[in-house]
Formats: C-alpha cells, sequence, structure tokens
C-alpha cells in the first residue's frame, strides 16, 4: 500500500469490511437470531464510518509508523545489548532476592568486618549496641504456660459484654 492512503482508497477499504462484515451478520442472525445478528451489523458499519470520517488513512500512517520503528529496533545491534543488559538486570535482582530470603550471602549488622587500622568506635567496649531493638519481655518465672496472659483479655470480653 502506497504511504498515504487517499480518501478513497480509504472509502473502498471500508466499504469492502462493511460489506463482508454485513453477510457474516447476516448469517449470524440466521443462527443465533436477531439481538447477536444486529449486533453484528452494528460492528459491521464501523469501517464505513471510519472511512467517511477520514480515519483510514489517520490508522494506516500510525500502523506504518510504529511498524517501521519496530523493523528499526529490531536490526540495530544496539538495541539488542540493551535488551540483553536489561535482562541480566532481572536475572541479578531475583537472584538477589531469593538469596536474601534464604540468608545467603546477607552478613549480620553488628559482625560488618572491620579494617585492620579501624579503631574501635567509642562506647562499643564490647557491649552490644541495643538502639531501634525491642528486647523480648521478661520470662515470669513458675510453671505458668503460654495462655495465661489471655486473662486480661478474657476481662475485657467481660467488660464488652462478650462471652
Amino acid at each position: 500500500m502506497p504511504e498515504n492512503l487517499t480518501w478513497m482508497a480509504g472509502l473502498v477499504l471500508g466499504g469492502g469490511l462493511t460489506l463482508v462484515g454485513l453477510v457474516i451478520s447476516f448469517a449470524v442472525w440466521r443462527a443465533k437470531g436477531a439481538a447477536s445478528g444486529l449486533r453484528g451489523v452494528a460492528w459491521s458499519l464501523l469501517p464505513l464510518a471510519a472511512a467517511l470520517i477520514g480515519l483510514v488513512n489517520a490508522v494506516w500512517q500510525f500502523v506504518a509508523s510504529v511498524l517501521g520503528i519496530l523493523a528499526g529496533l529490531l536490526f540495530n545491534p544496539a538495541v539488542w545489548a540493551g535488551v540483553v543488559l536489561a535482562g541480566v538486570a532481572v536475572v541479578l535482582y531475583v537472584v538477589s532476592g531469593v538469596m536474601r530470603a534464604r540468608g545467603a550471602g546477607t552478613r549480620p549488622r553488628d559482625k560488618a568486618p572491620r579494617a585492620a587500622g579501624e579503631a574501635t568506635p567509642p562506647g562499643a567496649t564490647g557491649a552490644k549496641d541495643t538502639r531501634g531493638r525491642v528486647e523480648a519481655p521478661p520470662k515470669k518465672s513458675g510453671n505458668t504456660d503460654d495462655l495465661s496472659d489471655l486473662g486480661d483479655i478474657e476481662e475485657l470480653l467481660r467488660k464488652r459484654g462478650i462471652e
């Protein structure tokens, strides 16, 4: 097809597609009934409407431009190098996520290796840094089980009238 599709060629194309659609719609009308046939007629009239409005030429130029861009990308080695690099980046990201989930390749923060000449930071005389950490509540002595703390919850439920 030429680069610039003329208005008349668009009208012929739209008319031809509408005619084919109407024939198919007639067959659908006979097989499935009027509702399906009318829906087919509605869809069949759209190509002719697009041709009369002048959209066929615009659609043709858009499709030709997109195909030209894709063809230029397909045969460009720099583009393929970029695709390979993007694939490598995705694979590395996924592998690092799996490694972190399994705990492989990670090191605890307080056990980070120090350089040979680096001095111990002030205040770190063997005591662990507890900033930002939440300690577990102290355990009760005796033979209390874990369900003994539910008394407070039961009391709240009784106050609300839930038993």
